[in-house]
């Protein structure tokens, strides 16, 4: 099988909007090879360091919360 990794960043993405805290902090326990891609797409700030969660970038910010929009939100909440 062959994973489309492309699809498996956007999921990810959308979901570190989910868990948001401190503006444009979130938890970063998923998969690391993830991360970096995250990461080298200009989406979130270096990943590997101490701290539990990672920073997402002004560009990442908005599209995880596109993001989390489409993939999560029930129809009439998609537009809001």
């Amino acid at each position: 099988m062959e994973i489309d990794t492309d699809r498996i960043d956007e999921v990810v993405l959308g979901l570190l909007w989910l868990t948001l805290h401190d503006d444009r902090r979130a938890w970063k326990g998923h998969d690391w090879d993830v991360m970096n891609r995250l990461y080298e797409r200009g989406m979130i700030y270096d990943p590997v360091n101490k701290a539990k969660s990672v920073v997402l970038t002004d560009e990442g910010l908005a599209k995880a919360e596109e993001l989390f929009r489409a993939l999560f939100a029930k129809s009439d909440e998609k537009a809001g």
